[in-house]
């Protein structure tokens, strides 16, 4: 399961697809004026999210 923390509190999220059950992983979603979005995606193609965030930043995943 994708553990995604909060770099400024420590604290953490848990996250999988709720289509297969599987870990979510890290991305960039490059949108179509240049700027980039981080996200959290499904490595079977059944979607992504913008990626958790706290604090004010996003939350990020060691996977």
């Amino acid at each position: 399961m994708a553990l995604y923390t909060c770099p400024q509190c420590n604290m953490s999220a848990n996250t999988t697809c709720g289509a297969c059950d599987v870990a979510l992983v890290d991305a960039v979603l490059v949108k179509a004026d240049g700027t980039e979005v981080k996200i959290s995606e499904c490595p079977n193609g059944h979607g992504k999210i913008k990626s958790p965030m706290c604090c004010g930043s996003d939350m990020t995943c060691s996977i």
